[in-house]
């Protein structure tokens, strides 16, 4: 007759650590069972025993005795065995993701995108492979790959010849002549009608403005004006763009620094920027126009406080006409500039330095990041 299956004589070590084990509990269910097993065994208890003690097969509570008499204290950690074998291997996972992350239409399907029931039946059927996943595991695939399911994305890319030379001398006079460097552009088109936005407001109840869809007023365009050295910023709303208009800012600028010393003003290519008549008149009053690549006003440093500025005046208005509109935004330029260092303001005009330039992956005074790779 076959003697009784039970573990060894166990070591003070051994019995301490099992009793703390039991005692104490575990993060691992599976180790404090196996810990239970041992210790009734080494109590003296049969295996039909301790199988009921423990809810468990008596061939489990067998192979853990079996496992701890021949390794130890190591039997407590379960080594899961593998699973079921990998259906893919390497190549074929490359082969999914980049099948994922192409077009449908260079494919020869008559779609602009996959869906994962797409995805995963045009897989079945590509030639000289067998792929077959099912869509949960073809999902589970894409997100450990880091492919995600994403919003498509439009960006211009600028075709100025000189767009280099023009990037390095605005960085050139933002570096030295911080002082007497200015930005200009036109923000707009600025119509009356209620604007949405956000704010605080008690949850499931938030603040409503009325809908309405005419348009009697007609639209004007703030002309603003930067100061980088001061950081100020200031500008007047026209009903149209123009030369005479641009003009009058750019007097405004040269007023700021009457000494008649250099002074930079960046901006952007509109035709109503650097007409005949606005280059004469910089020449003669030593006004150096710092004109943006063509496709690139992001280059021109007063784009991020024109996205302050539609938050804090625009968003959440419904201001009746053009005149209020017009004194609600001179208010919040008064405060803007009382205030120049405000976490409000810092915070916001970083968000829109960001959103201006995410598509462009560059940095201020950066270059994209494949050409500096």
């Amino acid at each position: 007759m076959a003697e009784p299956v039970k573990v060894r004589r166990l070591t003070d070590q051994e019995g301490q650590q099992l009793q703390r084990i039991v005692r104490r509990g575990s993060t691992s269910s599976v180790r404090y069972r196996r810990a239970m097993m041992l210790l009734a065994s080494a109590g003296g208890n049969r295996v039909p025993v301790i199988a009921q003690l423990v809810a468990a097969d008596e061939d489990t509570v067998r192979d853990v005795i079996h496992r701890f008499n021949e390794i130890g204290l190591a039997c407590l950690d379960p080594r899961w065995a593998g699973g079921r074998p990998r259906l893919l291997n390497a190549d074929d996972e490359d082969f999914v993701v980049q099948t994922a992350t192409t077009r449908p239409a260079k494919l020869g399907q008559p779609f602009t995108r996959w869906s994962i029931r797409k995805l995963a039946a045009y897989l079945r059927r590509v030639h000289g492979r067998v792929i077959r996943l099912g869509r949960e595991a073809l999902r589970c695939l894409l997100a450990r790959r880091g492919i995600t399911f994403q919003r498509t994305k439009t960006w211009k890319e600028s075709t100025d010849p000189e767009r280099d030379a023009k990037l390095d001398r605005i960085e050139h006079v933002l570096e030295r002549f911080p002082d007497r460097t200015f930005a200009f552009d036109e923000f707009g088109p600025l119509g009356i009608r209620p604007t949405a936005g956000s704010c605080w407001a008690e949850e499931g109840r938030p603040d409503r403005l009325p809908a309405t869809y005419h348009r009697t007023h007609g639209v004007t365009y703030f002309h603003g004006c930067y100061s980088i050295g001061d950081d100020t910023l200031w500008g007047v709303n026209r009903r149209r763009k123009g030369t005479m208009n641009t003009l009058a800012a750019l007097r405004s600028i040269r007023a700021a620094r009457p000494d008649g010393a250099p002074v930079y003003v960046i901006l952007d290519n509109l035709s109503a920027h650097n007409g005949k008549k606005i280059r004469r008149w910089a020449r003669n009053n030593n006004v150096h126009l710092c004109f943006t690549p063509t496709n690139a006003s992001w280059a021109n440093p007063i784009e991020a406080h024109f996205g302050p500025l539609r938050q804090f005046t625009l968003a959440n208005s419904n201001h009746p006409n053009h005149t209020v509109q017009t004194r609600e935004l001179h208010r919040y330029l008064r405060w803007r500039n009382a205030n120049a260092r405000h976490p409000n303001v810092l915070e916001a005009q970083r968000r829109e330095r960001a959103r201006i330039r995410s598509e462009k992956g560059v940095r201020w005074g950066g270059r994209p990041v494949a050409a500096a790779a």
